[in-house]
Formats: structure tokens, C-alpha cells, sequence
């Protein structure tokens, strides 16, 4: 709400909204966050949405219950323990806190409960429950049981957003400009997705083998995009077979860790860089 008043230049009501934040903020850290970042219930969701609401004081509270959640996740042998409400914020908020590993090991889980399981059992679209059919129980409860639902299906933001790396920018809303960062791990070896914008399509595809990563990437008219390309720090990038700065469209930013930063114009784009360190797949997948 916050967000929403200051972008409508509604500065009164924005500031009311940002000291009531401020204020359940304060109140969930002395109902249920302990000094070391635990939080009462010591759930992923709990963590999950703890993380990607801000509700923890301080950066060191942050760090602690991302590691909590990473832990307890490790302790069930990469599996998720989240449902409803916390589902949709897992993956995200995984790679918000730097472990984009975690989250492909989740996706690419295939033993209950997990995404993956039902793929194991013939499911072409997402369940409403985990175990909408187990090998061990069989059919769930048909009162509440879909075999196609949002619910569980919310992790295709990630997809969107951090494996195939179609993303949204806030401060220029309306896919005006558009964010590109693929974060490619081990277990694909390509990813292929397309967004239909009010400009037009937006899309990516990546490819990922031996010491290379390969992103093609189109951007409407009318339209703008930062892209950030996976690259070994100070690798050589190109674009369409020449260094990708002196590529008409194509402005170099900045290198951050793992990726050298663009910034790009209308068209289509084939940049193709040294791997950083996401080799090693073991399936292809599309």
C-alpha cells in the first residue's frame, strides 16, 4: 500500500502506510523472532514469510533465518515442507537470499513431496495437494483434491522470473523496461520461455554446456531491458560473434559476481559467454 501511494503521488497516505509497517514490523519481532533470528514455529513458512515480507530487524536476523530455512530443508533431504501459503514465496525468496542452488533442488526433486513426484506419476498440470496420489495411499480426499491448481503452480513466477529470467521492474512499471537474469544451476541444461507484453513478446532462451552460456533474448518495441548475461568474472562476452559492447543495441554496465551486465534496446540479442561454474548438468529440459 505504501508503494502504491507513492506512486500515485499520494505522499500523506504513503507515510501513514510505511509507519503502520513499520509498526507490525516491531510487533512480530517481540511476538515471535528471538535474538538469534529463530522464529516461533521454526517452520519454512514461517522463515519464508518472514524473509520476503522484511518482518526481521536487521540484516544479521536476515542472514540467520535464510540459513535456518536453508537447513531445515537440508535436514528433510531437499524436500519443501511449505503449502498454501508459503509455496508460492519458497523459490523466490531462496534466490532473494542468494541460494538459487537450494531452490533448482527443490524443482528438481522427484520424490514426495515435490513438484517432481507427480511428474514421476504421470501429472501434466500441478495439483492442488502434494499428496493428491502417493504410491503408498493413493487418491486424496475428492472433496478437496484438483489435479489442476494455482496453488502449488505459483512456483511458475520463479520460472519466469530466475530460471528463464523474465522479470518486471517496479520503478517502470508495464514491462517499459524489462529485467533479464537468468540464473542457470545444474540439473538444466536449457530453459526456453515467452511473455506476451502489451509492446509484444518478450523472451529468452539459454543453453548451458561444457564452458558456455548461450542467451538469446528478445525485446519488443518500444521497449527496454538490463540483462544480465552468466559469465566466469572478466570472461569475454559476445554478441552475434563480436564483443558484445561494440554490438549496435548494447550498452556494458557493470560486472557483478557470476554475470556481466547489459543494457539493451529493442530486438534480438544472442550473447554468448564463458560459464560461470553452472556446468555439469545432468538434464536437458525445455
Amino acid at each position: 500500500m505504501a508503494k502504491a501511494a507513492k506512486a500515485l503521488g499520494k505522499t500523506d497516505d504513503a507515510a501513514k502506510y510505511e509507519s503502520l509497517f513499520n509498526d507490525i514490523k516491531a510487533a512480530f519481532n517481540r511476538a515471535f523472532v528471538s535474538g538469534d533470528g529463530r522464529i516461533k514455529g521454526n517452520t519454512q513458512t514461517a522463515y519464508v514469510l518472514a524473509l520476503r515480507f522484511d518482518l526481521l530487524d536487521g540484516a544479521a536476523k536476515r542472514s540467520a533465518a535464510a540459513r535456518y530455512l536453508v537447513e531445515d530443508i537440508a535436514v528433510r533431504k531437499n524436500h519443501l515442507s511449505t503449502g498454501f501459503v508459503g509455496v508460492g514465496y519458497l523459490c523466490p525468496t531462496l534466490s532473494e537470499t542468494g541460494h538459487t542452488d537450494v531452490a533448482y533442488r527443490l524443482l528438481l526433486n522427484d520424490t514426495f513431496p515435490s513438484w517432481g513426484y507427480s511428474i514421476q506419476h504421470g501429472a501434466t498440470t500441478i495439483w492442488e495437494r502434494w499428496d493428491g496420489w502417493t504410491d503408498t495411499k493413493g487418491f486424496q480426499d475428492p472433496g478437496m483434491n484438483s489435479f489442476n491448481h494455482y496453488a502449488l503452480g505459483s512456483v511458475g513466477e520463479w520460472l519466469f522470473a530466475s530460471v528463464a529470467g523474465i522479470d518486471t521492474d517496479e520503478n517502470r512499471p508495464g514491462y517499459k523496461h524489462v529485467l533479464v537474469k537468468p540464473q542457470p544451476r545444474p540439473g538444466l541444461t536449457s530453459a526456453r520461455a515467452s511473455y506476451h507484453s502489451l509492446h509484444g513478446p518478450i523472451a529468452t532462451d539459454w543453453k548451458q554446456g561444457g564452458d558456455r552460456f548461450t542467451l538469446t533474448v528478445t525485446v519488443p518495441a518500444n521497449t527496454t531491458a538490463t540483462v544480465w548475461v552468466a559469465s566466469n568474472d572478466g570472461a569475454r562476452v559476445t554478441e552475434s560473434g563480436k564483443p558484445a559492447e561494440q554490438s549496435e543495441g548494447v550498452t556494458f554496465l557493470r560486472r557483478e559476481p557470476g554475470f556481466a551486465v547489459f543494457a539493451v534496446t529493442s530486438g534480438t540479442y544472442r550473447f554468448v559467454a564463458a560459464a560461470s561454474g553452472a556446468s555439469g548438468a545432468r538434464a536437458a529440459a525445455r
